[in-house]
C-alpha cells in the first residue's frame, strides 16, 4: 500500500465500514484496518479497548506518534510518523521495533524496558543515524516516551511523540559556526590591524636611515617594546654556519645584553635542525622542552622562552633575528607572524639600503662614463619618466637643462614617428623588457636625423626594476644609403619580374605554337588523304568508272576516322572529352586485357600482373582506361628494346593529409593502377615535360607525343592523378590514382549491334545551324522510315513545338545561333512538351554542352563525329524507351 488518495479510496470502498475508532483516521487509519494482524495482535475487532482507544486518539492526531505494543513493541503509527519513517514505511507497520529500526536497537531496548516498567523517557535533539532513504544519514529528533496502561492498569505498551528537528538543529549549528568564524575573523583582523599599524610605524622609523646597524637597533627596540619581551637581538652567521655573532640587541629593564659570539651547536640539536632548514625555532620553556645540557646554554644568558627566525640565502644560513623572554611563555600565532614579517622586512630594507649605497657610487661612475660617450645617453625611473641626459643630448638639441625631463623629450621626436615610439616605450615599460625603436630627432638647426634608440631595464638583486638606461645612436647616413640601395633593389627586382613575365609569355606562345603546329601537321596529312581520295572518286565518277571508287572511299573514311581519333586525344589532353563513366572493377578489366598485353609485349618482355584482393571499384570510362593501360604498356615496351619485365599492379590506397598533399589530391580512399618497367628510365628534365603535347623521346614517325597527354587529361577529368617514379638506368613506374567509387558494380551490358534499327513513321525534329549536318541527319533518318522536320536555330524549333504536330524526339546541336544554345532550347521545349525526348549532338565536350554533365531524364548526348548507324540506333533506342 502507498499513502495516496487512490489507495485510500480503494480501501474505503472495499472496507466501507471501518471500525469506529479508525474512521476518519487518515491514510493510516485505513491502512491499520486493512493490515493482517493475525500473526501479532489478532483481529482489529478483538483488540482490547485500551489499545483501540490509544490507536484511535493517535490516528486522529497531526503530531507524529508511534505506539509500541506488547513486550515485542509491535509498531502502530499515524500519518505524521509515516512521513518521518520515509522509505521504511509501510514495512514498519506491524513489525517489531527492534527489527524495524535495527540501527536504533539499543535506544529502543531502553525505551521498552523503561516504558513497560511504568516510567517515562524524554530526549531533546537526540541525534540518530537512520536508513530512511536507502542510505544512513544523521537526523535529530525530540522524543517523549510514555507508558500505555491496559484495562488492569498495568503498562502494556509505550507511546512515543516523535518530532524531527533536523532542519532547526542544522540551521542552529550553521549559525553558531558562522558566529564562531566571524568572531575568529574579527580577532584575526584586530591582530592584523595592530600588526600592520606597528609595521607601518616601524617602516617610517627605519626609512630615516640607510645604515644597517641603525636600522636594526631601531627594529629591535620597537619589536621588544611592542611584544613586551625581555630581549630582542640580531646576529650574523660565520662562514661555517655554526658560529654566530650577536652584533646588537635591545633588553628590557631587568634583563642584560647578550651581545657576543656563540656556537649554534651549543644551543642543541633542535636549534641546528630548524634554523638550517630555514624554519623558526620556537621554544616556550627550554627547561621542559630541551635536554638539561641544551637548556643550560639558554639559562646561562637568562633566557627561558625563544622565537628565533633564520635568514637563508642561496641555501646558506646567513643571519638570525630573535625575541627572548626570561620567563616561560606561550607564544601566540600573532607574535610569530609579527617577528616573521619584521625579520623579512628588516633584511630586505637593509639589502635595499646596501644596494642604494652601491648604486649611488655606481651612478656617479656611470655618469662619468656616459658623459665621455659619443652617443646620446639618458636614464629613466621605473615608471618610464626620463630624469637625466648626458651633455651630448643638450649639445645636439640646444635644449635648456631640465626641459627634456619627464615627457619633455618627445618635443625632439618627429611628429610622424612619435606615436610608434611612444607605443613601443609603453609596451617595454609594461613588460619590463628591452626597448628598441627608430625615430627622427630634431637637431638645433631644425634638421631631423634618424636615430636608433635602445634601453635596458636595471634590476636589483631581488629582480625588482629600479632604473632604465638608454642611448640614441645617429644612423641617418646609414639609413640614407640603405634606402638608396633598397630603391635600386626594387628597380632591379621589377625589371627581373618583367623579364620573367616576358619569358613566361614567350614560353606560353612557344607551347601554343608547338601545339597548333603539331595539330596542323597531323590534320594536313589527314585532310590530304581525305581530299585526295574524294578527288579521285569524283574523277572516276566523271569517267563513269564507278566500280573503281571503293578503295578511294575506304581511304577517305580511314583518314576521317583517324582525324576523329586525333580530336578525341586533343579533348582528352584538354580534359574536355566526352566520357562514359561507370563503376569498373580494375582487376577484371586488366584480366580481360592480359592476353592482348602479353601479345603486344612480344617474347622478350615478361609480364606479371599483381592484382590486390578486395580491390575497390572506381567510376571511370572503361574504354579510356583500357586505352590508357595499353598506351602505358606500349611505352614501357619501347623503353626496353633489349627486353625486360613489365609489372601491372593494383592496390587500395588510403591517403592521409600528407600523402594526399604529395600527390596533389584531396585526402581519402583511392585505387592505384601502376605499370612498372625495367627499362632505361627518365631524367628529371624528361619527367618535367613528359605530359606536354607532341613531346616524345621516340624516333621520328614512331609516336605523336599525345599518348601521355591523353592519359593525363583522362585521369584528371576522372578526378584522379598521375605520378611518375623514375631514375636513369632504374626503370620507370607510372601510377594512375582514381577515387574509390562507393556504389555497387554493374553487370557489363552486351555489345551494341551495328545493324541499323528502322523507325515506324515517328516524327523527329532536327535542329542544327549547319545545313550539311542537318541534311545528313535528315537523310539517314528518312531512309530509316522517320518523318523529319528541320529547324536552323532555337526560335524556329520552338515555333514548330508550339503547333499541334506530333513530335516523338528532338535532335539538337548544342552550339546554335539566334541567342539560344541547345540546352536552352531543350529546357524551353520541355515547358511546351514536358515529356519530350531530347538527343544532344555536339562536337565539343559533354560537360560544356549540358552544364557539367547534368542531364534530365529523357535526355542523352552523342559526341561528333559519329557513325550514322550509331545515330539511327540511338534514335530507335530513345523512342522505344
Amino acid at each position: 500500500m502507498r499513502r495516496t488518495g487512490a489507495v485510500l479510496t480503494d480501501l474505503r470502498t472495499t472496507n466501507p465500514n471501518l471500525p469506529p475508532f479508525l474512521a476518519g483516521g487518515g491514510a493510516m487509519g485505513a491502512m491499520i484496518a486493512g493490515h493482517d494482524w493475525s500473526g501479532t495482535l489478532g483481529p482489529v475487532e478483538a483488540w482490547p479497548q485500551s489499545l483501540k482507544s490509544v490507536v484511535g486518539l493517535m490516528v486522529h492526531s497531526p503530531v507524529p506518534l508511534v505506539l509500541l505494543w506488547g513486550p515485542d513493541g509491535i509498531m502502530i503509527y499515524n500519518d505524521g510518523y509515516s512521513v518521518f519513517a520515509g522509505g521504511r514505511h509501510p514495512r514498519l507497520l506491524g513489525s517489531k521495533v527492534l527489527e524495524g529500526w535495527p540501527e536504533a536497537a539499543d535506544l529502543n531496548r531502553l525505551v521498552m524496558k523503561t516504558g513497560l516498567a511504568g516510567d517515562t523517557l524524554s530526549y531533546k535533539d537526540r541525534e540518530l543515524s537512520l536508513n530512511r532513504r536507502g542510505t544512513f544519514e544523521p537526523c535529530w529528533v525530540d522524543l517523549d516516551y510514555s507508558p500505555v496502561m491496559d484495562e488492569s492498569g498495568k503498562p502494556a505498551g509505550v507511546i512515543a511523540v516523535v518530532v524531527e528537528t533536523t532542519e532547526r538543529v542544522l540551521a542552529e549549528r550553521t549559525a553558531q559556526a558562522e558566529r564562531e568564524r566571524l568572531a575568529q575573523s574579527e580577532a584575526v583582523l584586530r591582530d592584523n590591524e595592530a600588526r600592520l599599524r606597528f609595521l607601518d610605524a616601524l617602516g617610517k622609523e627605519t626609512a630615516k636611515s640607510l645604515d644597517a646597524d641603525a636600522i636594526l637597533a631601531t627594529t629591535t627596540r620597537m619589536v621588544g617594546e611592542e611584544l613586551g619581551v625581555s630581549i630582542c637581538a640580531y646576529a650574523d652567521m660565520d662562514a661555517d654556519e655554526d658560529g654566530f655573532t650577536i652584533r646588537g640587541d635591545w633588553s628590557a629593564p631587568g634583563s642584560s645584553s647578550i651581545v657576543g659570539h656563540y656556537s649554534l651547536s651549543d644551543f642543541g640539536k633542535l636549534a641546528v635542525e630548524k634554523l638550517h632548514a630555514g624554519e623558526p625555532l620556537i621554544i616556550s620553556d627550554n627547561q621542559k622542552e630541551l635536554p638539561l645540557e641544551e637548556s643550560a646554554t639558554f639559562q646561562a644568558i637568562g633566557i627561558s622562552a625563544t622565537i628565533c627566525m633564520p635568514l637563508v640565502k642561496e641555501g646558506s644560513l646567513t643571519a638570525l633575528m630573535a625575541i627572548h623572554d626570561k620567563s616561560p611563555r606561550e607564544w601566540t600565532a600573532n607574535e610569530l607572524a609579527l617577528i616573521g614579517e619584521v625579520t623579512e622586512r628588516s633584511w630586505a630594507h637593509i639589502e635595499r639600503a646596501r644596494v642604494v649605497g652601491v648604486m649611488r657610487a655606481s651612478e656617479n661612475q656611470f655618469r662619468t662614463m656616459a658623459q665621455a660617450m659619443p652617443n646620446h645617453v639618458w636614464t629613466a625611473a621605473p615608471d618610464g619618466l626620463l630624469d637625466w641626459f648626458n651633455s651630448r643630448v643638450y649639445a645636439y638639441s640646444k635644449a635648456a637643462p631640465g626641459t627634456l625631463d619627464g615627457t619633455g623629450w618627445t618635443s625632439m621626436v618627429h611628429p610622424d614617428d612619435l606615436g610608434a615610439a611612444a607605443a613601443s616605450w609603453a609596451s617595454s615599460l609594461a613588460a619590463g623588457e628591452t626597448y628598441e625603436t627608430e625615430f627622427r630627432l630634431k637637431r638645433a638647426d631644425g634638421q631631423y636625423r634618424w636615430h636608433i634608440a635602445r634601453a635596458i631595464p636595471i634590476r636589483d638583486s631581488a629582480g625588482k626594476l629600479v632604473r632604465w638606461i638608454g642611448t640614441n645612436t645617429d644612423i641617418h647616413d646609414q639609413k640614407t644609403v640603405a634606402e638608396t640601395l633598397e630603391q635600386r633593389v626594387h628597380e632591379r627586382t621589377s625589371e627581373l619580374e618583367q623579364a620573367q613575365e616576358a619569358l613566361r609569355q614567350a614560353q606560353k606562345m612557344e607551347a601554343v605554337g608547338q601545339l597548333t603546329g603539331g595539330i596542323a601537321h597531323d590534320f594536313n596529312n589527314l585532310l590530304q588523304g581525305i581530299t585526295g581520295a574524294l578527288d579521285r572518286v569524283q574523277h572516276r565518277i566523271g569517267q563513269g568508272r564507278v566500280n573503281e571508287v571503293d578503295r578511294f572511299l575506304k581511304a577517305a573514311i580511314e583518314s576521317a576516322n583517324r582525324a576523329a581519333a586525333l580530336t578525341h586525344r586533343l579533348l582528352a589532353f584538354s580534359r574536355r572529352q566526352t566520357l562514359d563513366p561507370r563503376p569498373v572493377d580494375a582487376n577484371r578489366l586488366i584480366g580481360g586485357m592480359e592476353d592482348l598485353v602479353r601479345r603486344t609485349m612480344g617474347p622478350n618482355v615478361s609480364v606479371e600482373v599483381v592484382d590486390a584482393g578486395g580491390l575497390w571499384p572506381v567510376r571511370v570510362d572503361p574504354s579510356q582506361l583500357e586505352n590508357s593501360l595499353l598506351n602505358l604498356c606500349i611505352n614501357a615496351r619501347d623503353a626496353m628494346p633489349e627486353g625486360g619485365k613489365l609489372t601491372i599492379e593494383t592496390a587500395n590506397k588510403w591517403l592521409d593529409e600528407r600523402a594526399a598533399r604529395d600527390r596533389e589530391l584531396p585526402p581519402g580512399q583511392y585505387v592505384s593502377l601502376c605499370v612498372t618497367d625495367t627499362g632505361a628510365g627518365m631524367t628529371p628534365d624528361v619527367i618535367a615535360r613528359v605530359f606536354d603535347p607532341f613531346f616524345t623521346t621516340k624516333p621520328l614517325g614512331q609516336g605523336t607525343g599525345l599518348g601521355l597527354s591523353m592519359i593525363y587529361g583522362f585521369v584528371r577529368q576522372s578526378g584522379g592523378q598521375v605520378r611518375i617514379y623514375s631514375e636513369p638506368g632504374q626503370g620507370t613506374t607510372m601510377c594512375l590514382y582514381f577515387p574509390r567509387h562507393m556504389g555497387e558494380l554493374q553487370e557489363d551490358a552486351g555489345e551494341t549491334s551495328e545493324m541499323v534499327e528502322r523507325g515506324f513513321g515517328e516524327t523527329v525534329l532536327v535542329v542544327d545551324d549547319k545545313p550539311t549536318v542537318r541534311m545528313l541527319v535528315a537523310e539517314v533518318l528518312s531512309e530509316s522510315y522517320y518523318n523529319i522536320i528541320e529547324a536552323g536555330d532555337g526560335p524556329s524549333a520552338l515555333k514548330v513545338l508550339e503547333t499541334s504536330r506530333r513530335i516523338d524526339l528532338m535532335i539538337t546541336d548544342v552550339g546554335l545561333p539566334g541567342g539560344m544554345n541547345g540546352r536552352q532550347v531543350a529546357d524551353a521545349a520541355r515547358v511546351l512538351r514536358k515529356d519530350l525526348k531530347v538527343l544532344f549532338i555536339t562536337g565539343y565536350a559533354e560537360n560544356a554542352a549540358v552544364g557539367n554533365g547534368q542531364l534530365d531524364a529523357g535526355m542523352e548526348i552523342l559526341a561528333k563525329p559519329f557513325a550514322m548507324s550509331t545515330l539511327a540506333n540511338k534514335v530507335r533506342e530513345m523512342i522505344e524507351r
